[in-house]
């Protein structure tokens, strides 16, 4: 007899094949929203099996959900490294963040409106925040950002508003140019810049003001 050839085909890797159902539930989102329907369907277009289901989407709708914010993350990213961020001022560069990950969504608006109705609801809150952080965080790094500090929190803080603003602003935007989102995000950004340099001049005059231990050291010496 003669030995059977070992098996060339490669295991299935989970990233891709979540992926893979992910692209084909696009086409079933806009009518069955981040349902078991959307994920049974998705999954006979992409020939994943059943049993592999319930492994790559253990959380069913809330699952599609974070892929597609996976997703929409990783091509932002990918188009802005094909953009001169470098060249940029700060606020150019996270303008350009927010801009390149709305134009990710733009193909697929209504999707991104059920995407954010379903995170809207109290048991899915902490999905919602933790998604959001993913993407700002994202965000901040592609813009450059290395700090380690109090700043990388309140950084991350001020453009999680900005960007959740924006996309409901973008919602209801229904221009060809979108001018209105675009004067929105010019907006909040410029208060965003207003608030950075508060900051930088409360820190200067914070230099000439007595620190805690020497205001202590002048109590003791009288005493």
């Amino acid at each position: 007899m003669t030995a059977k050839k070992p098996s060339a085909r490669k295991p299935r890797d989970d990233a891709a094949l979540r992926r893979l159902v992910f692209q084909a539930a696009l086409a079933h989102i806009p009518f069955d929203g981040f349902s078991d329907r959307t994920l049974e369907r998705a999954r006979e277009d992409a020939g994943v099996t059943k049993a592999e289901l319930p492994r790559l989407f253990p959380h069913g709708g809330l699952s599609l959900v974070e892929e597609f914010s996976t997703w929409a993350d990783d091509e932002m990213e990918a188009a802005l490294k094909k953009q001169k961020l470098a060249d940029m001022k700060i606020r150019a560069r996270i303008k350009a963040a927010v801009m390149a990950r709305l134009d990710v969504l733009r193909p697929h608006k209504d999707s991104a409106r059920r995407a954010a109705a379903f995170l809207a609801l109290p048991p899915n809150a902490p999905t919602a925040a933790k998604l959001l952080y993913r993407t700002v965080d994202r965000m901040w790094r592609l813009a450059g950002d290395t700090s380690t500090d109090f700043n990388f929190y309140t950084k991350r803080g001020i453009l999680a508003g900005v960007w959740s603003a924006t996309l409901v602003r973008w919602f209801n935007d229904n221009g060809k140019s979108e001018s209105a989102t675009k004067e929105f995000l010019d907006a909040r950004i410029e208060n965003v810049m207003q608030f950075e340099k508060l900051k930088a001049q409360l820190r200067e005059r914070a230099k000439d003001l007595p620190s805690l231990s020497d205001i202590l050291g002048r109590f003791s010496a009288r005493s």
